[in-house]
């Protein structure tokens, strides 16, 4: 693997001290469930990147962030690049998201809390946010399955090597710009223009965004019932 990324060392945890079989699952775990954050702070290793980014035995967790605003209903979501010099990651190649984030890097252990401290520099990097944002951890999403599409190509599906950290992002702004090559297209929009956008021609929705999406069905609904 050629690239200054793959020499970097990540935060990285054995998936036997992620999960037990109490608390191993597949999809998405609220945070009121369960405190994967903890276990995460309490077991994790250093790793060079290189050497374990095709090892489903150890798990790399991510920063997902999801940023909404509460007022218009509406999410930042945004198609990824597909042109090879911008997007290092070819497994999500060109598909639509609605997170931002990505590893935890050893230069984020500043603090007593690098995931916290990732989080906060990819929200940074990747976007402006034109306003207020309080952001929260809302939950965690898994996805082991191996998919055929994957398979084909002799790869190793993302989702098995990572683990989602779900940050919910809420803001007041209007706006969100992007400010990485790696986001060829975002703005806000709402529940139903994402519905009607996954189903035009050409436009595949990744499996973390799709997992999001549900839940934020549910967000948007408490939301109603408290004003």
């Amino acid at each position: 693997m050629i690239g200054s990324k793959f020499d970097k060392f990540i935060l990285a945890i054995k998936r036997d001290n992620l999960f037990s079989d109490e608390d191993n699952f597949q999809g998405f775990c609220s945070s009121d469930e369960s405190d994967f954050v903890s276990k995460i702070l309490k077991n994790y290793e250093w790793l060079r990147r290189g050497d374990i980014e095709n090892n489903p035995e150890i798990k790399h967790p991510i920063s997902y962030c999801v940023i909404v605003n509460p007022d218009t209903k509406r999410i930042f979501s945004y198609i990824r690049s597909n042109r090879d010099e911008n997007y290092s990651e070819k497994r999500l190649y060109g598909k639509l998201s609605v997170g931002v984030g990505g590893h935890i890097e050893k230069e984020d252990c500043s603090g007593n809390n690098p995931i916290e401290s990732a989080m906060l520099r990819e929200l940074k990097e990747e976007v402006t946010i034109n306003g207020k944002i309080n952001p929260k951890i809302f939950g965690y999403i898994n996805d082991d399955h191996q998919y055929n599409d994957d398979t084909n190509e002799g790869k190793i599906s993302v989702g098995r090597v990572h683990f989602g950290l779900l940050y919910l992002i809420e803001t007041d702004a209007e706006e969100v710009f992007p400010n990485d090559s790696e986001i060829a297209e975002g703005k806000f929009r709402t529940m139903e223009e994402l519905e009607k956008l996954q189903l035009e021609s050409g436009i595949t929705t990744e499996t973390w965004s799709k997992i999001s999406l549900v839940v934020l069905e549910n967000y948007f609904g408490n939301s109603n019932k408290n004003n």
